[in-house]
């Protein structure tokens, strides 16, 4: 399955898909920083009591390339023809960070804790901000997924960046089939419950709930009849760059709230 394959059987998704070809584009003329692998054994104590990658004190990561990298992007794209409010968006995010230019690393503390900094285009700053640093936050990723232990942490949160999950995968056959959960900010997949619900945690009961969607390649949207949260899951893989990026299902997250189901991870295209 590729990504040309499925905007052409969705056609709806053409004007996301553009928006997305174009920042990805951009990032991709940039000059990455990657940061160095950590010293896993400084932060094996944080890691088994359920801290987060990038939210350790164990960890040092200079985020100053970073903001260099979002700013770059936000004065590409609010010089480029994008339609739309996306554009005028851009602008605005241009002006607010240009008012801080002394300030380091303020778009990344407030992807991460959300408090730092204050945009009157929260959307589109998040999109931009978790493109730019889930891109050279790729190699530290991998890196952290051959190091750690799946067993080991099985929490409903990510354990790069501490987001709750956007979307699940189901690999392998019963009675093994096992699910990862994927965060749609920095890119992660671990290893959790295969019955509990990721967001409140209920499991004794089995209350998860299937709603399948025709012609949707393995994609269905999974829920909780407690809390009503619910995960878009692609069972199966070899698609996973695509099924799982998140933006190419949101038609699904428009079906789950239409029958009052509610999305509690971060959204990026809420533009």
């Amino acid at each position: 399955m590729t990504q040309d394959a499925w905007v052409t059987t969705h056609p709806y998704l053409q004007s996301l898909s553009s928006l997305h070809l174009q920042v990805e584009t951009a990032v991709a003329e940039m000059s990455t920083f990657s940061p160095s692998a950590p010293s896993w054994n400084n932060y094996i104590g944080d890691f088994l009591a359920g801290v987060p990658l990038l939210r350790s004190s164990a960890v040092a990561i200079d985020f100053a390339p970073v903001e260099r990298m979002v700013r770059l992007l936000v004065e590409r794209l609010a010089s480029s023809h994008l339609s739309g409010n996306v554009a005028d968006q851009a602008r605005i995010l241009k002006a607010e960070l240009g008012r801080d230019l002394d300030a380091r690393c303020c778009v990344a503390a407030w992807l991460l804790d959300n408090t730092v900094f204050a945009s009157t285009c929260p959307g589109l700053l998040r999109y931009l901000g978790w493109t730019v640093l889930s891109r050279c936050l790729r190699p530290l990723v991998n890196a952290f997924g051959r190091w750690r232990e799946e067993e080991s942490w099985l929490r409903s949160y990510c354990p790069t960046c501490g987001s709750p999950p956007a979307m699940a995968q189901l690999l392998g056959a019963d009675p093994g089939r096992r699910r990862f959960l994927s965060c749609g900010c920095c890119g992660t997949r671990w290893q959790y419950r295969r019955t509990t619900c990721p967001f409140c945690e209920n499991g004794e009961n089995h209350r998860l709930a299937v709603l399948t969607v025709e012609g949707e390649g393995g994609l269905r949207i999974d829920y909780c009849e407690s809390c009503k949260g619910y995960l878009k899951t692609y069972v199966g893989e070899g698609s996973e760059t695509v099924l799982l990026a998140d933006w190419t299902s949101i038609h699904l997250d428009v079906i789950a709230c239409d029958r009052g189901l509610r999305r509690l991870a971060v959204s990026l295209y809420e533009l």
